[in-house]
């Protein structure tokens, strides 16, 4: 009976903004637009998912990565922008990971020593990285600094280092992840889905 109540609740909530000509999004999906015909119609989305995994003490420079690949057509999905109050964020967390077509791993000097949230992400990429094809990018490890990136990683994954000259360095992360994109869709559309 509670999950019914809670399911009408949002459903009230949805109709409410739609309402009030308030477009509702949700994460992963699409989003529920007003229509004045027919009161509303769902587009879904059609931006590819960006993960951006960081610690707090980065927030400025992914920040930065976030405006710039929203500015380049790619939807980021960051914590401190996506979570809703009172929302079973490490459950979010793992969806919004499952969902993306990229998880980028932010290494910085703050980041390689620190325990809890971002390895955790890190992890969980990699355990959804293991039902990917081989040859296709999912974890795409990037450098905020010359810092280090983990012995594990380093093996397997070639990362991208944002400096000394970050312009440059964001063309090349978008330029990489559209091609992935193309080679993914020809790859479906042939019905090669090995």
């Amino acid at each position: 009976m509670a999950e019914h109540s809670a399911l009408e609740q949002l459903a009230q909530l949805v109709i409410r903004a739609l309402a009030a000509g308030n477009p509702v999004e949700i994460d992963g999906l699409g989003s529920f637009l007003p229509d004045p015909l027919n009161g509303f119609r769902f587009e879904p989305r059609r931006l590819p998912q960006v993960f951006v995994a960081y610690v707090k003490e980065d927030r400025a420079q992914a920040d930065r990565i976030y405006g710039a690949l929203e500015s380049a057509g790619f939807s980021p999905w960051m914590d401190v922008r996506k979570l809703l109050p009172g929302q079973n964020w490490p459950r979010a967390i793992e969806t919004a990971i499952e969902s993306s077509d990229f998880f980028l791993a932010c290494y910085s000097e703050n980041s390689i020593c620190k325990k809890g949230g971002f390895q955790a992400e890190i992890r969980y990429a990699l355990d959804c990285a293991r039902q990917i094809p081989l040859d296709e990018i999912f974890i795409v490890p990037v450098r905020l600094c010359g810092c280090p990136v983990p012995r594990t990683i380093q093996r397997e994954l070639q990362y991208v280092d944002l400096f000394p000259d970050w312009n440059r360095a964001i063309r090349k992360l978008v330029a990489m992840m559209r091609q992935a994109l193309a080679r993914r869709s020809a790859k479906r559309l042939s019905g090669n889905t090995d």
